[in-house]
């Protein structure tokens, strides 16, 4: 029998004090290379300290006896550039719900191995967007290295009703992303 699983939600205070059991997570989920694990991790922490002082910023855990899985986002910048180097022409639409705040990012949804298959990556997402009124939802996925983990990610956001919009190179010597988008009902 699985072990029950319970979401909460955690303060940008909560997130910070657990930085390095969802360091641990994020390790479990993307299983660096081996010997490039403490710089994977690490490159991840600083991007997650960063994200966490964001305005709007919120995140929803999962856990058993330990923490299994989160998500975690924020609105996109009104300013500064959230789609600076995006490949080929943005549609006016979205820039103007950039421009009014109302694109929400998911910046992480994780769950571990052996904790998938079980709806709790549907539920964590559910979650952190209940509160979280947008017209649009953007999220990025990996493009290098094995395709495999982008594959299957974008299988998941297809059956969520999201769509590829296109891709994304967030500055010098970071490595291209896809773009995902969903348009929430209502």
């Amino acid at each position: 029998m699985a072990a029950e699983v319970f979401l909460r939600r955690l303060s940008r205070w909560q997130a910070e004090q657990q930085r390095n059991d969802i360091g641990d997570v994020h390790v479990m989920v993307y299983r660096g290379d081996v010997g490039t694990e403490y710089r994977d991790r690490e490159d991840f922490l600083g991007r997650f300290e960063q994200d966490v002082r964001r305005p709007d910023f919120d995140m929803v855990v999962a856990g058993a006896a330990r923490l299994v899985g989160c998500a975690y986002g924020f609105h996109a910048s009104r300013t500064g550039g959230w789609w600076s180097g995006f490949d080929g022409e943005l549609p006016p639409d979205i820039e103007e719900f950039t421009a009014s705040g109302r694109v929400f990012v998911l910046a992480e949804l994780m769950v571990l191995p052996a904790f998938r298959r079980q709806g709790i990556a549907t539920r964590l997402r559910e979650r952190l967007l209940e509160r979280r009124p947008a017209d649009l939802v953007v999220t990025t996925l990996d493009l290098d290295g094995d395709d495999a983990p982008t594959e299957a990610a974008g299988h998941v956001l297809r059956a969520w009703g999201w769509s590829r919009l296109g891709t994304l190179a967030p500055g010098p010597g970071a490595a291209p992303r896809e773009v995902w988008i969903h348009r929430p009902p209502g």
